[in-house]
């Protein structure tokens, strides 16, 4: 009887012990994988973060460019008017730069004008947001080298007419340097930061839709319809 009870005993120890060492062991795989996965308001994993951060201030300054070219097109105003739709109305100016006339003289461009520039100027404001809460960067837009050029030759650019076309091809090639970046961000980017892939993919479609359109008023407006959106050297903004 005493045989039979300790060998009870033994098993009963073995399989507590199997039973605990089970239980380490699914903790442990638990820590594991908890240890590996990110969380939707975090950070991103390895190589993703820097991606992230990188194409974050990226498009910032990228857009951040926008609101300049894109109010010189419209104008500025102090003051939003009041109706609805109103086809004079202009746009905030961009910090650190003054009052600006409307150089567009189409209603269309400059209607055109006005929501890219608002569209963008909140969609600085969302990824501001991410650095700040994901990686505790608080980042200050810039202007771009390039965008500095576009700015520029659009300043110099008489109003009009001549303005029309050549903001439609600088603003169109301006788009285009967003569209490659933002397609990487879709595959690159962490695979829980679904805000930001929607972000990115929501840049594409605008983007490319923008072109499109711009295109389009090149063509109807202006007749001309071979007009092709590049970037960098193979740019040709000033022919017509």
């Amino acid at each position: 009887m005493k045989a039979q009870t300790l060998k009870l005993n033994r098993f009963s120890f073995t399989a507590q012990s199997r039973a605990l060492a089970r239980r380490v062991a699914l903790g442990l795989g638990i820590l594991a994988v908890s240890a590996g996965t990110a969380h939707a308001d975090g950070p991103g994993r390895g190589n993703t973060a820097q991606f992230e951060k990188n194409y974050l201030v990226f498009i910032v300054n990228h857009h951040y460019s926008a609101l300049r070219i894109t109010e010189l097109a419209a104008g500025t105003d102090p003051m939003r008017d009041p109706q609805v739709v109103a086809p004079q109305e202009g746009t905030s100016a961009t910090p650190g730069f003054g009052a600006t006339p409307a150089k567009a003289s189409d209603d269309e461009i400059r209607s055109m004008a006005r929501m890219g520039n608002r569209e963008q100027r909140e969609e600085i404001g969302r990824a501001l947001r991410m650095l700040r809460e994901w990686y505790g960067i608080q980042y200050q837009p810039q202007l771009t080298p390039d965008g500095r050029r576009m700015i520029a030759m659009l300043e110099a650019t008489p109003a009009g007419a001549q303005f029309n076309q050549v903001f439609l091809r600088t603003f169109s090639n301006h788009h285009l340097s967003a569209l490659a970046p933002s397609l990487h961000c879709t595959v690159k980017s962490d695979l829980n930061h679904d805000g930001l892939q929607r972000y990115c993919e929501n840049i594409v479609i605008v983007q490319k839709n923008g072109i499109n359109d711009m295109r389009e008023m090149l063509c109807k407006k202006y007749s001309d319809c071979g007009f092709i959106p590049m970037t960098g050297d193979k740019r040709k903004d000033y022919e017509f």
